[in-house]
């Protein structure tokens, strides 16, 4: 399974164009917050599963704040971020993904790509599309693979 993991595109998902071009095909797309009404054109872009939950910036939004679901075996937990204090750590998210049994969270809001894998537990952040702050400010995503024996590999990519 072939998973692109995105977030903070911030109204600006042009770039979500040549990353699908690169990637493609996936199986799902998972979106960590900060959409600004774009959910429904991302997910015709994607032309799979979307996964999207609200971020700091998403104002009267419908979208859920926080998911728990699964792919291929994989329980994860999703979410924006900014309530679990990202920008100072991520203790807090870490713990929050051990009490919920995710075996994978995934966060946005710090702009910056994030992956620390652990036995227990994996946290990644894949970055923004539209403003990454991390040097250089190359705008960054993560495709995540699931193989046959159910392991999942991590591969932070950035357009230049």
């Amino acid at each position: 399974m072939k998973v692109l993991i995105i977030s903070d595109t911030h109204g600006h998902a042009r770039n979500l164009k040549a990353v699908l071009e690169r990637v493609a095909p996936v199986d799902a797309l998972i979106h960590c917050g900060d959409v600004e009404g774009e959910e429904d054109y991302i997910a015709e872009l994607a032309g799979c599963p979307l996964y999207v939950v609200a971020g700091n910036n998403d104002y009267f939004s419908s979208l859920e704040r926080e998911a728990d679901f699964e792919l291929a075996g994989k329980k994860i937990f999703l979410c924006h971020g900014h309530h679990y204090g990202v920008s100072m750590g991520v203790e807090r998210i870490r713990e929050e993904g051990q009490s919920r049994k995710a075996d994978i969270v995934m966060y946005g809001h710090t702009h910056k790509p994030y992956l620390d894998i652990r036995e227990d537990i994996t946290v990644l952040n894949p970055g923004s599309l539209a403003y990454p702050r991390q040097f250089p400010r190359d705008p960054s995503y993560m495709v995540m693979e699931i193989d046959g024996c159910g392991e999942a590999h991590y591969t932070i990519c950035y357009l230049k």
